[in-house]
């Protein structure tokens, strides 16, 4: 749809606030004063791996998906634009004329005025939106060591044992493992080991063993150009649907709406289950809302949801469903727990200079800026605890971890922590709180 104006609001120049809310996990979130430039995409594949691609933003205007909120800076009501529901989330921008902000949307939008300031109106329109959707309480989940951010995509099994004996010595509390990409031998070749992780049996059945939850990451709805999947099933993927470039390929995306596709995503995370998995981490999940021709005739949001629920049906009722680099209004209660940021990094600044990207400044702002949703929609993830001696700013970084209620995850070789790193992470190691802020 094209956008259409739909409401106007006045404003104090030196005061007035806008808060985009970004499209998934990795898009960039918070409030700017009118003269700031908001973060955007530094380029097309970017564009696609962390904004919303369909909608990328014209100069000068401001852009919220699902949410666009003005403190208008006088002390006047907070003026909301908002989605209708998780089900419908169009893109809310708002631009300057004459002394005006110009709201405009391609979508449905509800609009209303909130008392007592942008803190309050946020958190007023997360309970809103949370009605009839979110479960009314959010148990304490415990804190978990999680191999990405030391192991990278060369993890091995040895390397998880390592760390679960380590994580016993030092008292360090992680009640989960989770084994992070790595251990697939390609992107959409969930049930397919690469041989130099080693046996993904041995290494789940080392945690279960030792009485702690086992984890793993998928890309659920990815199939790399290099897979097996790919090769074989061209039938089972979105037409026209292309989910970015990385690990140096093209990455198509899995139509949950075909039959024997949606049969195989149910197929391997019960296999995963089977092996005495109980934590899913879903990455990249973005690409479940793609546009493009499908098996059956559905929206893409609607195709997103039913991904999310054949995932529960493979996974079982009792696993904890864990998402990032997923559309966040989309996601509202299909989804245990929730990465409400980009990816921290050993660095302060992004490479690419776009927040979207791993980095300590981007997790944090974007971090900060939703932890209002915590113990709302979800559980945030604010992505995990690393404090080893290289990490820039490393105390910056577990101040900010220090002040989320979510969930808790080390993420350094337990080895190449110093004294001050283990002190910090055995610290930083509690359950999440059950309430929001």
């Amino acid at each position: 749809m094209s956008f259409a104006d739909i409401g106007e609001t006045r404003y104090r120049p030196d005061a007035a606030r806008v808060f985009e809310h970004g499209w998934q996990s990795w898009s960039p979130t918070g409030a700017y004063r009118l003269g700031d430039a908001p973060p955007r995409a530094a380029d097309v594949n970017i564009q696609t791996l962390a904004y919303r691609p369909e909608t990328p933003v014209p100069d000068g205007v401001f852009q919220g998906e699902g949410l666009l909120a003005i403190d208008p800076g006088d002390g006047a009501p907070v003026e909301v634009w908002s989605a209708p529901s998780p089900l419908e989330v169009p893109s809310i921008r708002a631009r300057e004329e004459g002394g005006r902000l110009v709201v405009s949307a391609n979508g449905d939008v509800r609009h209303w005025q909130a008392e007592g300031g942008l803190d309050q109106a946020l958190r007023g329109w997360a309970d809103t939106m949370a009605e009839g959707w979110a479960p009314e309480r959010f148990p304490a989940v415990p804190p978990m060591w999680c191999t990405w951010y030391g192991y990278w995509g060369k993890v091995t099994d040895a390397d998880v044992l390592e760390n679960l004996e380590l994580s016993e010595r030092h008292r360090l509390g992680a009640e989960m493992f989770l084994i992070d990409d790595g251990y697939e031998s390609e992107i959409g070749d969930w049930l397919d080991w690469r041989p130099e992780f080693g046996s993904l049996e041995r290494a789940v059945g080392a945690v279960t063993e030792a009485g702690r939850r086992a984890g793993i990451w998928t890309a659920p709805f990815l199939v790399g150009h290099r897979s097996r999947l790919f090769r074989e099933h061209p039938d089972w993927l979105v037409g026209g649907a292309h989910a970015g470039h990385l690990w140096d390929q093209d990455l198509a995306v899995l139509d949950v709406t075909h039959p024997d596709a949606a049969a195989h995503l149910v197929n391997v995370f019960a296999t995963l289950a089977a092996l005495g998995v109980t934590h899913f981490k879903l990455d990249f999940v973005y690409a479940g809302a793609l546009a493009g021709t499908r098996h059956e005739d559905l929206d893409p949001i609607t195709a997103y949801r039913r991904g999310l629920e054949l995932i529960r049906q493979g996974a079982g009722p009792e696993a904890t469903v864990h998402g990032c680099g997923a559309p966040m209004l989309p996601s509202l209660g299909l989804v245990d727990v929730m990465r409400v940021s980009p990816d921290i990094a050993p660095t302060l600044h992004p490479k690419s200079g776009d927040i979207s990207q791993p980095s300590q400044l981007g997790a944090r702002l974007t971090g900060a800026a939703r932890e209002f949703l915590h113990a709302r929609w979800w559980v945030n993830d604010p992505d995990c605890i690393i404090v080893r001696p290289e990490v820039e700013a490393r105390e910056e970084w577990a101040a900010h971890i220090d002040a989320t209620g979510g969930l808790r995850g080390s993420s350094d070789p337990i080895a190449a922590l110093d004294t001050w790193g283990l002190e910090t992470t055995r610290r930083l190691m509690v359950p999440t709180r059950t309430e929001p802020s």
